[in-house]
């Protein structure tokens, strides 16, 4: 069992700020174990736990020098960048020193490959055998030729990422870096504080390593990849992505971890399993038509299963010799994983959605026994009294009905 691990003394570290230039002062503190990685602003009336900007940099250390939990503590907006690369954090917490903590560390071996798309951008975690996270990224610039294209692979370990990665720096294209100031952002940099190419290359400097944007650009995976709150283990392949791609990668492997933790704990991957959905929903046998939710975004979008068997007893009727399953209990279906999604808001609990009416229903293909039916709702409204969403139900990833709801909300004691 690997432990958890939190700094062994309190470390400062000053600065500008990248983008704003304000002058910050970040401190790093110890934290109990199972605490993760927390941010604090200290400049306010009243210190306050948030988000900050331009934290990857700092969270690419943490993550690479395998701490756990830590405290980090900022007067400012924005954490100071000196170096415009991660090299003077690495130092900082070599300086604090690691100590182990009483608790198991927590963890996400990558087991099924997950794909993140836009554009000619992608990014892919898939399975890899290794106790470590394995990093290939290919930057293309091919187009411009002070870049070009650049590859670059690496085993993440605290050693490997202070050798060769630590000192890349932020960079940007002559262009770019013009636009920014243009926007009053980075006005204090000249290019001999950040990287600025031209097509011959760095303006008034030089690169580190003739690769260094590449492994910038693994710095900043490192860091966004943090944000799953896990030390990762597998293999990440990355064309061209940026913090957008990063952050929906870090996402989706955030929810797998949330599925393996939940599996292990009781036995179900589900978010609500049939106990729980029963006590939401007045539905019962044999109209109860989502056997367990597995995803849920607040009231924004909801994922959840029916498990279509032979024994169903609208298969009585339609049609023997053939079953099918009718096309109306589909839509029923989505409309109560929709009724499960908007009973996650405070406003609505004790509230029932009451079908008001279906719009650009399309039933695409046949549902037969032994189909596993995958459903979504993603709202796109909500009132007080109303609430629409769109509705999809897909069998092997091949979508098998759409529609829109409309729910009328009312109080179940009024019905």
């Amino acid at each position: 069992m690997k432990l958890q691990k939190t700094i062994n003394s309190e470390v400062k570290l000053s600065g500008r700020g990248l983008f704003g230039g304000k002058e910050s002062t970040v401190v790093l503190r110890p934290a109990p174990a199972d605490s993760g990685m927390v941010f604090v602003r200290t400049d306010v009336s009243e210190a306050v736990r948030i988000s900050i900007e331009t934290v990857e940099h700092c969270l690419a250390a943490i993550s690479a020098l395998e701490i756990d939990n830590i405290v980090v503590e900022v007067d400012g907006p924005e954490l100071p960048a000196p170096d415009c690369s991660s090299s003077e954090y690495v130092k900082a917490l070599r300086a604090a020193g690691a100590v182990e903590q009483q608790a198991a560390r927590k963890e996400l071996a990558i087991t099924e490959p997950i794909s993140v798309t836009a554009g000619d951008s992608s990014i892919y975690a898939l399975p890899y055998k290794d106790e470590a996270l394995n990093i290939t990224y290919d930057l293309d610039y091919g187009g411009h030729t002070g870049i070009g294209r650049q590859l670059f692979s690496c085993r993440v370990t605290a050693d490997t990422f202070e050798k060769h990665l630590a000192r890349a720096r932020t960079f940007l294209l002559e262009v770019e870096a013009r636009q920014f100031q243009a926007h009053g952002m980075g006005t204090h940099l000249g290019p001999r504080d950040i990287l600025v190419i031209d097509s011959d290359g760095p303006i008034k400097n030089s690169y580190r390593w003739p690769d260094e944007c590449v492994r910038h650009k693994i710095v900043d995976l490192i860091g966004d990849l943090a944000l799953v709150g896990r030390f990762l283990t597998g293999r990440v392949v990355s064309y061209k992505s940026g913090h957008s791609l990063n952050h929906e990668l870090a996402r989706r492997l955030y929810e797998a971890a949330q599925r393996q933790e939940r599996t292990t704990r009781f036995g179900t991957d589900a978010v609500l399993d049939i106990r729980q959905i029963t006590k939401i929903l007045p539905h019962r046998y044999p109209f109860l038509l989502v056997d367990k939710v597995i995803e849920i975004d607040g009231d924004r979008f909801i994922k959840g299963i029916k498990n279509v068997t032979f024994n169903e007893h609208f298969f009585q009727g339609h049609f023997p010799g053939t079953p099918i399953m009718p096309g109306v209990l589909i839509v029923e279906a989505m409309a109560q994983l929709s009724g499960l999604l908007f009973s996650q808001t405070l406003e609505h609990t004790g509230k029932l959605a009451v079908l008001l009416s279906m719009n650009d229903v399309k039933l695409r293909k046949a549902v037969v026994p032994g189909d596993q039916l995958v459903m979504t709702a993603e709202q796109v409204r909500s009132h007080k009294k109303t609430a629409q969403c769109r509705c999809t139900a897909s069998v092997n990833e091949v979508v098998v009905a759409e529609c829109e709801i409309k729910f009328m909300l009312v109080d179940d004691d009024k019905i």
